[in-house]
């Protein structure tokens, strides 16, 4: 697509995507084939090549590298990722163009399954199909002996698999759903590490922090956050309540969510109802007026009062205005509940497995 020339001033930083070990004619050829040819900008940069959309580009297609309605002009989700990394304000570093269509695979599995994730809400309950899981006090829930792991991270998430929706956090699910992209990933280019994380899933489970520091890296920060409007499908980024009262409920301190491009956050409770990034600040808005207290003293969430309440703001302007002007500003630190909003300053996205490129670095039980 043809963009004029515009005399727009670009404000904010980009600095897409560093490929090496191509010239820049295959690199040209690489971003051609999904429908990327004009106003992409390909220079050198230390022996490697340094790609990004123009300055006249994004002040028509990612005004303050806004991202979010890219699927109005891509074709292909691989496209909308790839306009995100190269409008990206934090660059992303590859060895090799197979190893950037690797990452933009993983993505894209990682996108595509948040959108078939579907969840039972129960949020101090953890279940799993016994077929393919068993829980153990240490290790967690672990893979039953000769069992797929691709199949049963599907068979967890994706109740089309089993006819059931499971029980667990949306915490836990979007390590399951980043895992099942990775694998998928591994299955066609990597069999190798496929083995290693069939192995790792038999003896123990990485969860939590340590699935954080085993399979992620995070970009942001709070002192340079990331701007308000920018996600690339596959991410991985939470909303955090910001009122301190309703996060006491569990499974209310916040919603990690995957972003499946095309706008959208995942909803693994109503899959389909995904969030818009107005809808899902509105939702978390409103826990504090779904917030209850049982006649025992313990606090739970009336999720009728969340959805009237919400129903009511989108309908009105002037409250929509006021409720965006809160929750629109990046979160206050961590154990602060001040005047910030529910936007995180960082996103998460998966490390790159293809040989050669291969950062994980598996744990040994």
């Amino acid at each position: 697509m043809q963009v004029a020339p515009s005399s727009f001033l670009q404000r904010f930083q980009v600095e897409g995507v560093t490929v090496g070990g191509c010239s820049a004619e295959e690199c040209r050829t690489f971003f051609a084939a999904h429908g990327i040819e004009e106003e992409i900008q390909i220079r050198p940069s230390s022996g490697a090549l340094q790609c990004r959309m123009s300055d006249a580009w994004m002040a028509v297609f990612a005004p303050d590298n806004n991202t979010l309605s890219f699927h109005a002009i891509a074709t292909q989700i691989s496209q909308e990722i790839l306009w995100a990394l190269l409008v990206s304000p934090v660059g992303f570093e590859f060895k090799s163009l197979e190893a950037l269509a690797s990452s933009v695979r993983v993505r894209k599995n990682i996108a595509l399954a948040a959108r078939k994730t579907a969840l039972a809400f129960k949020t101090e309950a953890a279940e799993r199909p016994e077929a393919y899981w068993h829980y153990e006090e240490e290790a967690g829930f672990i893979l039953q002996p000769g069992q797929c792991l691709i199949d049963a991270l599907v068979s967890a998430t994706q109740p089309e698999a089993t006819g059931k929706l499971y029980d667990f956090s949306c915490y836990r699910a979007s390590e399951y759903v980043i895992l099942l992209g990775l694998a998928q990933e591994a299955s066609n280019h990597n069999s190798p590490l496929l083995t290693d994380l069939q192995k790792l899933n038999e003896i123990h489970a990485v969860r939590s922090g340590l699935f954080h520091d085993v399979y992620l890296h995070e970009y942001g920060t709070l002192e340079k956050p990331l701007p308000s409007h920018f996600f690339v499908p596959g991410d991985r980024l939470w909303f955090r309540n910001p009122d301190e009262a309703s996060s006491d409920v569990t499974g209310y301190e916040g919603s990690w969510v995957i972003y499946m491009g095309s706008g959208l956050f995942s909803n693994f409770w109503k899959r389909d109802q995904p969030y818009s990034l107005l809808a899902k600040c509105v939702e978390i808005y409103h826990w504090r007026d779904g917030l209850q207290t049982d006649s025992e003293g313990e606090k739970w969430m009336d999720e009728s009062v969340v959805e009237a309440r919400m129903a009511d703001t989108m309908r009105n302007p002037t409250k929509l205005k006021r409720v965006l002007e809160r929750m629109m500003k990046m979160r206050d630190p961590k154990g602060v509940y001040a005047d910030g909003g529910c936007l995180d300053s960082t996103r998460e996205y998966p490390k790159q497995i293809f040989p050669g490129s291969n950062e994980l670095r598996l744990p040994s039980y």
